[in-house]
C-alpha cells in the first residue's frame, strides 16, 4: 500500500511542479510523475540533513522541500526530454 501512495504523491508532486515552473513542459505524465516521486525524495533527503524532525502536525518544512526537489527535477527532464527529441528530428508538443 505504500507504494500506491508514493505514485499518488509522486503524480501530485509532479504536476503542482508542472503548473509552477513556467512555460510548457512537454514531459509525459509517466515521467512526471517519476520526477515527482524523484522530488519527494530528493526533499526527505534535504529535510534529513537539515535537522527537520517529524512534527505532531503537519510537516510543512519537509512536504515544501519536497516540492521544491520536484520543481527541479521535473525543470531537468524537461530539458533533456525536450533536448533528445529534438536531436531526434521528433516533433516536439
Amino acid at each position: 500500500m505504500s507504494w500506491v501512495w508514493a505514485i499518488i504523491v509522486g503524480l501530485v508532486l509532479g504536476l503542482i511542479a508542472k503548473v509552477i515552473i513556467p512555460g510548457k513542459q512537454a514531459i509525459p505524465l509517466w515521467l512526471t510523475m517519476l520526477c515527482g516521486l524523484a522530488g519527494a525524495l530528493l526533499g526527505n533527503w534535504g529535510a534529513e540533513v537539515l535537522g527537520v524532525r517529524h512534527t505532531h502536525g503537519v510537516d510543512w518544512i519537509r512536504h515544501l522541500l519536497q516540492l521544491a526537489g520536484a520543481v527541479i527535477v521535473v525543470a531537468l527532464a524537461n530539458r533533456l526530454w525536450t533536448g533528445v527529441r529534438d536531436r531526434r528530428g521528433e516533433r516536439v508538443r
